[in-house]
């Protein structure tokens, strides 16, 4: 099918799943945005990340559309209502069965996704090759769009925060004159990539001690008790910010910090997208779970990885922070 730029009016961008995976489909939002120039961009997205979304200035409309099974009522206010909006184009960045059965029954002319979880309902599709880690999320991510044509020279990761933003949470968060803040994301969303957590507590204790660095304990509203036990072993010197903030909170906190320290996880990509350094600790022995695919994207990034977690010392890590910070 003939794709005509000019024509198309409104197209559905579906990332529905986890806020660091939603992050790294920026430059794909923005490919579509700078091709499709004449099109209303309508992000379906998890609730979670709407705060994100509105800061992107590419994304004009969002639905809430949560990763679940839904009700059949539910399937069908949601048919109804992208019938009304009378979309071109629906663009499904991470597969789904229920999205690619509801865009077809919406009577979506061009549907544009990845071949699996009944991939024959789809005008314009590729093989989902993401299991094989042999590219970056966001390059998948690019891949994809650019089967209709959609391209950018711009593949950065961007979100903007306002610096006044960050004084009233810096305020807020009795961080306001830290010059020297670290963040620390000692857990991940899958076990398997999940470095001991021991090894995280040692080296909180060793930045605070041994450089006086003050530490920031991050995380979502379902690490909370993760986060007071992780205190537990600790002596002072840290500020658990662990489910106290909002997505754009952290960025702004995020952004206030020389480094973030993290595992596999969403708060990597959100440091990048403020500019802030990551170093990132990673497992490499299964390609989809590699840091190729899901480590921190751009340039200045410190990516420590082996076969098993547990090799990766306290030791090699502190080290490569005082480098990072010229220590």
């Amino acid at each position: 099918m003939q794709i005509n730029n000019k024509t198309i009016k409104n197209i559905l961008v579906v990332r529905n799943d986890r806020f660091g995976e939603f992050l790294l489909n920026i430059p794909a939002f923005r490919a579509l945005k700078e091709t499709f120039i004449n099109a209303n961009l309508i992000a379906a997205i998890d609730p979670y990340v709407r705060e994100l979304a509105q800061s992107l200035p590419f994304i004009d409309e969002i639905i809430e559309c949560d990763r679940r099974k839904h009700s059949l009522s539910a399937k069908l206010q949601l048919i109804k209502l992208l019938k009304r909006k009378c979309i071109d184009m629906a663009v499904m960045l991470n597969p789904s069965k229920e999205l690619n059965i509801i865009t077809s029954l919406a009577g979506i002319p061009i549907r544009v996704g990845y071949d699996r979880k009944w991939g024959f309902l789809l005008t314009h599709k590729i093989k989902d090759k993401k299991h094989l880690g042999e590219k970056h999320e966001i390059e998948y991510n690019l891949e994809l769009v650019s089967l209709i044509g959609a391209k950018t020279e711009d593949t950065t990761l961007s979100l903007s925060i306002d610096d006044r933003e960050i004084d009233v949470l810096s305020k807020d968060f009795n961080i306001k004159n830290c010059n020297n803040l670290i963040a620390l994301h000692p857990w991940t969303s899958d076990p398997i990539k999940q470095w001991p957590l021991e090894n995280f507590c040692e080296l909180a204790k060793r930045l605070v001690r041994e450089q006086d660095i003050k530490v920031v304990i991050i995380g979502g509203k379902d690490e909370l008790t993760k986060g007071r036990e992780f205190l537990r072993t600790l002596d002072g010197g840290l500020i658990n910010l662990t489910g106290r903030t909002t997505l754009r909170q952290l960025a702004a906190v995020l952004k206030k910090c020389k480094l973030l320290i993290s595992g596999d996880s969403g708060p990597v990509h959100l440091a990048c997208a403020v500019g802030t350094k990551v170093l990132a600790i990673f497992r490499n022995d299964i390609p989809g779970k590699s840091a190729l695919r899901w480590g921190p994207w751009g340039r200045g990034h410190i990516i420590i990885e082996k076969g098993k977690l547990c090799d990766i010392t306290v030791a090699e890590v502190f080290d490569k922070v005082k480098e990072v910070l010229n220590i």
